[in-house]
Formats: structure tokens, sequence, C-alpha cells
């Protein structure tokens, strides 16, 4: 048998009695992919490690509480044999073999009937990767092609073409702070399938040079405006490319619902019917100040952290955050798009009781090979923006989680 290849084939066990014996770490692991394919499982083993008896408490098994006997496998579809006991394990691989079941075993695959090839799943497909004999057998091996397989389709580098009519729509990504490597694996996987991508300025522009060429990259910032406003210029756009059969991506910086106006495009898109899916994003509120050694919260520092938009001036009558509450809180503040408005932000926490050296950060391109961080206090940021000549975009961090991280700098004085 060892001289001719295993023949691969997808079992369907739903409903279907699966024998198990033994209740270690090889059932443990095992044992979630069965549940999962709908099994009737039978577990036989005096003892169980927690997970595999939490399965059991569930409902998700049955569990005998003994060693195995003759006739446990009896109308039996597989078996997994994975005992410690070498003796027993044989007489139910002999039992196997009498009942036509297809007997995987864990210590002994030459013994085996079948064997248990290394998985992963990926948007609805599952990758299975077999050993061909039982000599050359080399499960790191065969796990590290697995996990190359499914990595290049859930980031997008192994792009299989679809061959089934796609459903028409829009997709609005959440691209992450900067770094291409933070976007998310499904943000990345529906990027490579695009047939268009409206990308923001602020997106992951690295992650553009990867499309192949047939992909139409709009740049949002260019797009002619004429009549309409920018924001409903962009969703024609929208509206205009999905209505011509096409998979569009709106790829955003950050997160689309985090001061990205993601919300508009969904209800423009709402509007005239078309089907739209939201991935969110790594916000950068988070992720920048993470990035550059301060942690938005701490332990005996910080208990709670407020994210405000400071593109509109505290003095604006547009706007609506509540700057003098804001000035009373104690934990972490973390402001975007205010490096042109920090200056009146610092004044106006100072008029309402924040300490004048409060710690402040700026992290501009956050996350990038850009990023840099610039420390003041909210008395002199104003004038630290200016000497420095930080520019957009630019995360601002006010708080003690500041001076926390190992990376902390003196303040500008």
């Amino acid at each position: 048998m060892a001289e001719h290849p295993a023949y691969p084939v997808g079992l369907r066990l739903t409903g279907r009695r699966v024998v198990v014996l033994g209740g270690g770490q090889v059932a443990q692991r095992r044992l979630p992919a069965l549940i999962a394919a709908g099994a009737d499982i039978f577990l036989v083993s005096p003892r169980a490690t927690p997970s595999v008896e939490a399965m059991a408490d569930a409902g998700e098994i049955t569990w005998q509480r003994r060693r195995y006997e003759e006739g446990d496998l009896e109308n039996a579809w597989y078996a997994l044999i994975a005992t410690g006991d070498t003796e027993a394990n044989t007489r139910a691989s002999a039992e196997a073999e009498r009942r036509r079941v297809w007997c995987v075993r864990s210590d002994d695959a030459d013994e085996a009937t079948a064997w248990t090839p290394a998985t992963g799943h990926s948007e609805g497909v599952t990758v299975a990767v077999l050993t061909t004999d039982a000599k050359g057998r080399d499960p790191r091996h065969t796990a590290a092609i697995r996990d190359a397989v499914v990595e290049g389709l859930r980031d997008g580098t192994l792009v299989a073409p679809h061959h089934r009519t796609r459903t028409p729509g829009v997709a609005l990504v959440g691209g992450g702070p900067g770094d291409p490597d933070l976007i998310t694996v499904r943000g990345r996987r529906l990027l490579a399938e695009a047939d268009v991508v409206i990308a923001d300025r602020l997106g992951p522009r690295d992650l553009l040079a990867e499309l192949p060429p047939h992909v139409e990259v709009i740049d949002a910032a260019k797009i002619p405006y004429g009549r309409f406003m920018a924001q409903e210029a962009i969703n024609s756009a929208l509206i205009e490319h999905a209505k011509q059969g096409k998979s569009v991506v709106r790829l955003k910086g950050g997160d689309p619902y985090v001061f990205g106006r993601g919300m508009e495009e969904l209800q423009a898109l709402a509007e005239v019917g078309i089907p739209c899916t939201v991935v969110p994003g790594i916000s950068s509120s988070i992720s920048v100040p993470s990035a550059a050694g301060i942690p938005v919260t701490h332990r005996g520092v910080a208990h709670e952290f407020t994210v405000v938009s400071g593109h509109v001036a505290p003095d604006d009558e547009r706007s609506l955050v509540d700057w003098p509450s804001l000035a009373r809180l104690t934990g972490t503040l973390v402001i975007l798009m205010g490096v042109d408005k920090i200056g009146k932000i610092a004044e106006t926490l100072v008029a309402h009781g924040k300490p004048a050296d409060t710690p402040v950060a700026l992290v501009q391109e956050g996350t990038t090979a850009a990023q840099r961080r610039v420390d003041a206090t909210l008395a002199t940021v104003a004038e630290t923006v200016r000497t420095e000549d930080v520019k957009p975009p630019a995360v601002i961090v006010i708080g003690e989680v500041v001076k926390v991280g190992p990376t902390a700098s003196a303040p500008r004085e």
C-alpha cells in the first residue's frame, strides 16, 4: 500500500457516527473540525484534557469514560485512534479494517487506512495538503505549504480568478493607519479581487502597486468635482462604476467609520440599491500611538481614552466637541486631524482647567517609514509644531501616558 499515493477525498460526515479513541492533545486538535463537519462524535477515553471535557459538557460530543472495547467501531463511518496504548490502538485498527471503517492512527501512519491532511480555510475554500506517501511524510513541510497557500489566498498575493458571475457592488475597506501590513486579511483579499479601486490619500498606497494592470485605480482627491461637493462626487463615482457591473473597493485610511464619512457613502449606495460590504480597519487613533510607544490606557495612569476630531477649532460654531468637559477628564485625549488647530485646542483645554504641563506627543506619518514623534506640553505644543514643522497626517496624544513608554522623550520647554 505504501508504494501508491493516497487518494484524496472530502468526507461528508454530517449526522454520521465518528468514533474517537483517546481524549488527549491529538483529540483536542482534531475534534473542533469534526464538530464543525456536523459529525455525531462518540469519544471513548478514561480521561480527557479540560478542553475536550468542555466539549462533552457542552453536548458537542458523547463521552464514554472508559478504555476501548471490541465493538466500539460498530456503525462508524470514520475513526480517529489516538490513545497512548499501542496494543489497544492495534486492536482498534484491526476492528476498523474488518468493519471497513476509514481509520486514522496518530501513533502509526503506516497502519492507518486514512491520513489527515493539513487543512486551512479561506472564504469558503478548504485547502488540504497531503503527503503522497508514508515513507516521505514530513508534517512540518506539509503544514508550511498549507500555510503559504492559505496566507496567499487571504492577503491577495495568490489570486485565483472567479469563473462564476460575481455580484457587483462596493466594499468600504478600512486600510489601517498607513503600513500596508496593517490592513485586515479580508480587506486585502477584496482589494486583490477588485475591478476598480477608489483610494484616499491616507490609505495604504503601497498596496496599489501590487494590483494587476487591468484594475482601474482612482485617486479620490483627483475626482473632478464640477458642480458636486467633494463627497458627492466620490459617491457618484462609486455608484457609476458599480452600476457598470464592476467590483468596486473604496479604500480608506484607518476605519471607514472613524471620521471617515463611510456611512455617508453607504447611505448613498443604499438609496440606489447597490449592495455594500463594510470592512473595518485599524484606527490610527490607537495604532499610531502604539507604534510610537504610547499606550492609550495604562494601569494606574489612565482608565479611559477619548478620541476627537480636531479639524474644527474649539471656538468655531460648527464644533460639536464639549471641550470644557474634556479638560476635566483625567484619562488620555487623542486628537485626529488637529495639527493646524492644536494651538487653539491646547489654549482651550488649559483655560478650562487642564494643567499647562500636561504631556503631549505628536506622531507624524505613524506606522510608515517616515514616522517621527515630537513631544511637548500643552503650554509649548503650538510653538513646537511650528519650530519642528510638524505636518499632517499626525496623531496628537495628550495625557500622562505619553511619559509611560520606553521611547518617551523630554518635552520641548
